[in-house]
């Protein structure tokens, strides 16, 4: 009998915001529903988030913005992942986004995005749900 191996997700905090409190939960809670978890600190470019998602060759990139930077950060690491490869790769996160920008995030094919308030086993089950849907 194989064992399946663990959903391995990045979490990073690109650019200058300094809160990384909620990111910590969500990598704890991920970790808590079997998930390796690879957390790179504040203050990463699109292009260290994506080199660390090659590296550890992840299933998703979670990050977490809450500085008002995400019709920015969010399309930008996209397309280094893109350029890079990463086809099969989940971009998700979370912060402060409003409705709106959160379509035109997912219109350009970035996964859900979630809020402050989330429910944690819920962002844990969409990761596995979209690796498993991706992964055949």
């Amino acid at each position: 009998m194989s064992e399946e191996k663990p959903i391995r997700v990045l979490v990073a905090k690109v650019g200058l915001d300094g809160h990384d409190r909620g990111a910590k939960i969500i990598a704890t809670a991920l970790r808590d529903a079997g998930m390796e978890v690879i957390y790179t600190g504040l203050r990463q470019s699109p292009e260290m988030v994506v080199q660390a998602a090659l590296q550890e060759d992840v299933d998703a990139i979670g990050i977490s913005i809450l500085s008002g930077a995400h019709m920015t950060v969010f399309p930008k690491v996209y397309q280094l992942m893109l350029e890079k490869g990463l086809k099969n790769v989940l971009l998700t996160g979370g912060g402060i986004i409003p409705e709106e920008d959160n379509a035109k995030l997912s219109a350009m094919g970035i996964g859900t995005l979630f809020t402050p308030g989330a429910n944690t086993s819920d962002i844990a089950d969409y990761i596995k749900n979209w690796v498993a849907a991706h992964h055949k």
